[in-house]
C-alpha cells in the first residue's frame, strides 16, 4: 500500500506533517542536515528579538513607533547573550538556511509590537524565508488590561505583518487565553495558521536572596495530554485554520493523538535535545505503522479518522466523578507495624499483630 505524508500547511507543502520548533540547535548547519534526513517537514529557525529589530530600524533611520524608544534603550543599555549580533546577521542566516534546505525553512520573530517587525518581516521574506512564526510574548501589557484588549492587540499585530508580505505568516500563541478557538477565529484572517502553544518560562522564588527567577526546562513527553482538550475545542469551533500542536511531543504515540484530536503538524523541540534528530524517524516510522495497520494512505484520510469530542454532560459527568471518587490509601509495611490513613487522610502507624 502506497502512503503519503505529504503534509498542506497554510500554503506550504511539507514533505511530512512533523515540524522542528524554534530552538538553539536549528542554528547549527550539520543538525538541520540531520534533521531534514531524518524526514522533517520543516524546520523553524532561532527566534529574533524584538529589541534587536528595533537596533536595525535606527540604523536605517526609521523613525521610532510607539514603544519603540524603550526597546532600542534596553538592547543599547543590556549585553544580552544573543545568538545573533544583529538583525543582517541573522538575515545572512536565513538567507544561508533556505539556500541549504529542500524543505520549508521559517523565520521566527520574538515579542509584543508589530509595528517594530513590520519593515523587518518583509526583508525576511526578500531574504528566502518560506515562512514566518510570530512568537508573540505579551509580558509588557499592564496587569489591569482586559483580556479583550490583549486580544485585539494580537490581532492587530499579526494582521499588519500579513498585509506586507506573501509567505505564510504563523501565530504562536501562548496557553493562558480563556478561549483559544474565539481567538483563533478572529485572527484567521490575518494569519495561515496557528502554533499551539507557545512555551512559557515558571517563576520561582529564591529564598536566599529574595529574588525572582524565570526557569525554563524541556516539556516532558507525553505531557501534550494536557493541550488534547484545547486542540479539539480550537479545531470544533475554527474547522478551517491550520493548526501546529506544540508542547510535550517526543513519541509517535504524542504525535498521533494531537493529530486526531485537530493538529495538521506537530512540532518537536525538547526530543531532539534529549534523543537527537534520529527521533524524528522513529516518531515518523511509527506514524507510518500506525496508517498501515488503520489502512490509511494519507494525511487527509488520518484527519477524517478524528473521534468526535464527547458532549458537554459527559464530560461533566465524567468531571465529577473524577472530584467524588474515594481513593483508598495503599497500606505498606514498616519496620514499626502497618502505615494506614484515617477518614480525613492523616497518616498514622498502626502497631504490628
Amino acid at each position: 500500500m502506497s502512503l503519503n505524508l505529504e503534509t498542506r500547511l497554510g500554503g506550504l507543502v511539507l514533505p511530512s506533517p512533523l515540524i522542528v520548533g524554534a530552538c538553539p540547535l536549528t542554528a547549527k548547519e550539520n543538525v538541520r542536515l540531520a534533521i531534514e534526513s531524518a524526514g522533517a517537514g520543516a524546520i523553524v529557525l532561532p527566534s529574533l528579538f524584538e529589541e534587536q529589530v528595533a537596533l536595525w530600524n535606527q540604523r536605517n533611520r526609521r523613525e521610532p513607533v510607539v514603544g519603540e524608544r524603550p526597546l532600542r534603550e534596553r538592547a543599547a543599555k543590556h549585553d544580552f547573550d544573543l545568538q545573533w549580533h544583529d538583525a543582517e546577521t541573522y538575515l545572512s542566516f536565513v538567507n544561508r538556511a533556505s539556500v541549504q534546505s529542500t524543505i520549508p525553512v521559517i523565520a521566527s520573530l520574538n515579542g509584543s509590537r508589530s509595528e517594530v517587525w513590520v519593515d523587518f518581516a518583509k526583508e525576511l521574506e526578500v531574504t528566502g524565508a518560506h515562512a514566518i512564526e510570530l512568537n508573540l510574548t505579551i509580558a509588557d501589557f499592564d496587569g489591569y488590561e482586559s483580556s479583550a484588549a490583549i486580544e485585539d492587540e494580537i490581532c492587530r499585530s499579526v494582521a499588519a505583518i500579513d498585509s506586507v508580505v506573501d509567505i505564510p505568516v504563523f501565530a504562536k500563541l501562548p496557553p493562558l487565553f480563556t478561549s483559544v478557538g474565539h481567538l483563533a477565529r478572529r485572527i484567521q484572517s490575518g494569519v495561515q495558521g496557528v502554533v499551539l502553544f507557545g512555551p512559557e518560562p515558571d517563576m520561582d522564588l529564591c529564598l536566599d536572596d529574595l529574588h525572582f527567577q524565570c526557569r525554563w526546562g524541556l516539556t516532558e513527553k507525553g505531557s501534550v495530554v494536557h493541550s488534547l482538550r484545547r486542540l479539539t475545542q480550537v479545531h470544533a469551533m475554527c474547522p478551517s485554520i491550520p493548526m501546529i500542536a506544540n508542547g510535550g511531543i517526543g513519541s509517535t504515540e504524542d504525535a498521533i493523538k494531537a493529530l486526531l484530536s485537530g493538529a495538521d503538524a506537530v512540532m518537536v523541540t525538547s526530543a531532539i535535545y534529549r534523543e537527537g534528530p534520529s527521533v524524528i524517524r522513529t516518531i515518523l516510522d511509527g506514524l507510518v505503522q500506525f496508517m498501515n495497520s488503520h489502512s490509511v494512505t494519507g494525511m487527509r484520510q488520518l484527519a477524517a479518522m478524528r473521534p468526535v469530542p464527547g458532549d458537554w454532560e459527559k464530560r461533566r459527568l465524567g468531571y465529577i466523578a473524577a472530584l467524588t471518587t474515594k481513593v483508598e490509601t495503599e497500606s505498606k509495611s514498616t519496620d514499626c507495624g502497618r502505615v494506614s490513613g484515617d477518614r480525613w487522610g492523616h497518616v498514622g502507624t498502626l502497631g504490628s499483630a
